[in-house]
């Protein structure tokens, strides 16, 4: 299984997808008219009419409507997929991502790729962690080049958890710093230590920049292999 399927495999595995019939194939971009939507907890299906058929296709939460024309890009064609939240097994099914500049990204995808903050109300300002190396989220986002592979330790309330994938806890932590308008208010931080939403930890890992792991996820900025303490 190569490196992008193994991410993608994991991506939907934790939204509660069941992947059977590996491996996957690799398919050219798709093209057509969306005949049906089904929305389910951070990935939307699409039931297509393309030139050579119809075909169901599985990407992250995005705002389209019956009868728009899109593209899915970076496409991988799976066999007897199995989504436990459709309660529903696909003889053939495309994962891939929206590419079409008409339709527009909603939170919930926006959020992985780093480039808008977690839909949720503000929450209250938590005092900063302690130490040279204490920042807030804001001071991380805003400062990422100067903080490029040091580490900094950052005191905040996590929002989001999204676990194992590719081997780690991905959580999204706010401490009341910065803009929600140009995502200076939250950071990601991946650990293998585990958090749940509402918990005001600190996290103590290195900044990394541009991080790209493919599948169309890619991070401006992030706290890599923190270690987290209450």
């Amino acid at each position: 299984m190569n490196r992008t399927l193994a991410i993608a495999v994991f991506l939907f595995a934790a939204a509660g997808l069941a992947v059977h019939a590996m491996p996957a194939q690799q398919a050219a971009s798709l093209k057509g008219e969306v005949l049906e939507v089904r929305d389910v907890d951070s990935y939307t299906y699409l039931r297509l009419k393309t030139a050579e058929g119809e075909t169901w296709v599985a990407v992250p939460t995005t705002a389209v409507k019956k009868g728009a024309r899109v593209t899915i890009g970076n496409t991988m064609e799976m066999k007897n997929f199995e989504s436990k939240t459709l309660k529903r097994k696909f003889d053939r099914i495309v994962f891939g991502t929206i590419a079409d500049p008409a339709a527009r990204p909603s939170a919930a995808m926006a959020a992985p790729h780093g480039a808008a903050p977690v839909a949720n109300a503000p929450i209250a300002r938590v005092a900063k962690a302690s130490g040279a190396d204490a920042k807030t989220v804001a001071e991380v986002v805003g400062g990422k080049s100067a903080l490029k592979d040091k580490s900094v330790q950052v005191r905040a309330q996590v929002v989001k958890v999204t676990s194992g994938i590719l081997g780690k806890n991905w959580l999204h932590m706010q401490d009341g710093s910065g803009s929600a308008a140009d995502g200076t208010n939250d950071i990601i931080v991946t650990t293998k230590e585990v958090a749940a939403v509402g918990d005001i930890v600190v996290a103590r890992g290195t900044v990394r920049t541009d991080v790209n792991v493919g599948s169309g996820y890619a991070y401006p900025v992030l706290i890599e292999d923190a270690a987290l303490r209450k």
